[in-house]
């Protein structure tokens, strides 16, 4: 709630700037394109604070803070999985041969989901979407738990719920090690914890999130790749992501033009209704404009915020040139590998994308990645 209370001030400052544009100037007509950025906004201010809060937590931006509390599989108010009449956007036929069935809530763009995404097809799962919409959420309307992803896996002895990307792949990486192992002991390994914070708010994490439950280390697995991996990882979490909102929306042209590219890709179009579209891509653009801005001054980015984005690519590559591999998990990707390039590959087609391809050397590892990934993944059932 502190961030829609934040969300709630900002929409206020704006509203006060517009009353200034609107009776500053005695006699003068607002130029075109002011005007008809009014003219979106008289018609969505409504619609603005629910859709920004969605969006806020489309990226979930408080990564750090989830409430895990479903992670461990069966609240006792969970409901009735089977009577969901859960409808997939479309299904992902894979390779991998595993003794359950898995649904994943997402928005298609959404980072912390490419990053699920990504696990999913370099394995070779199969696995059914459910794109989520942005505005209502009906289709989690079930879930106490309101961000994405949510992964639903159907084993022979019932649903898990997993929630939280990082989650997600630990639990599941984990699993992958020993497929004889019941899910269920598997997620017991990854335990919420309930604490009070320095503000005194109740907060429940998992505490152990990055690591991975092995019985045995295999023999090809060194303690401190391990450690290495799991630093880039949190990396990824803590740092990197925090670069891509205030790019993605540094101006509002550049957010339009993302929440169309976010339309196209997401196939909000095939799936939602026309006016939901034209709410999502033109009242989400203008706040995750705003939320942009704020995000800029809460993660110390520089004032051209490209030039973060590019100083965290460029750290990366630099430690990639220092392992003096094509991954950083060596000659193939591990996890790190899987959670940058899925972050990364959220804004392919935005204008940030483009530049920092332009601008730095993450090129080179980007597209070795993209193409290792496709070529393992499933393909979409007809």
């Amino acid at each position: 709630m502190v961030g829609f209370r934040r969300l709630v001030s900002i929409a206020g400052r704006w509203g006060g700037a517009v009353r200034w544009h609107v009776t500053g100037t005695a006699g003068a007509a607002p130029p075109k394109r002011a005007l008809m950025r009014l003219t979106l906004l008289s018609a969505s201010g409504g619609a603005l604070l629910g859709l920004g809060y969605s969006a806020y937590t489309h990226y979930d931006i408080n990564n750090t803070q989830l409430a895990l509390r479903t992670a461990r599989g069966a609240p006792p108010s969970q409901p009735d999985y089977d009577k969901l009449n859960i409808v997939p956007t479309k299904t992902i036929v894979g390779s991998l041969n595993v003794p359950m069935e898995l649904v994943l809530f997402q928005y298609q763009t959404c980072p912390f989901c490419c990053k699920v995404r990504a696990f999913l097809d370099y394995n070779g799962f199969s696995y059914k979407v459910v794109e989520v919409d942005a505005v209502l959420r009906q289709s989690i309307k079930w879930s106490k738990y309101k961000k994405v992803p949510i992964l639903l896996v159907k084993t022979e002895k019932g649903y898990k719920q997993l929630n939280d990307s990082t989650v997600i792949i630990s639990i599941l990486s984990t699993y992958l090690l020993g497929k004889n192992q019941d899910l269920g002991e598997v997620i017991d390994c990854y335990p919420s914890v309930s604490y009070v914070d320095d503000d005194g708010k109740n907060k429940d994490e998992i505490l152990n999130k990055y690591f991975l439950m092995y019985q045995n280390l295999p023999a090809d697995r060194v303690l401190a790749k391990l450690s290495d991996e799991r630093r880039w990882r949190k990396w990824t979490d803590d740092t990197f992501v925090h670069m891509l909102s205030p790019n993605v929306y540094r101006t509002v042209d550049e957010a339009l033009q993302a929440f169309n590219w976010f339309a196209n890709v997401g196939e909000w179009r095939q799936h939602f209704p026309a006016w939901e579209v034209s709410l999502m891509v033109n009242v989400g653009a203008y706040a995750m404009w705003l939320i942009g801005n704020r995000l800029k001054k809460k993660h110390n980015l520089k004032d051209d915020v490209r030039l973060s984005l590019y100083d965290e690519c460029n750290q990366w590559t630099r430690e990639l040139k220092r392992n003096g591999s094509p991954y950083m998990g060596g000659e193939s990707p591990d996890l790190s590998d899987l959670a940058v390039y899925g972050v990364l590959s959220s804004i392919e087609g935005c204008d940030a994308f483009k530049d920092t391809m332009d601008h730095t050397k993450i090129g080179i590892w980007y597209y070795r990645m993209k193409n290792h990934v496709d070529s393992r993944k499933g393909t979409v059932a007809a």
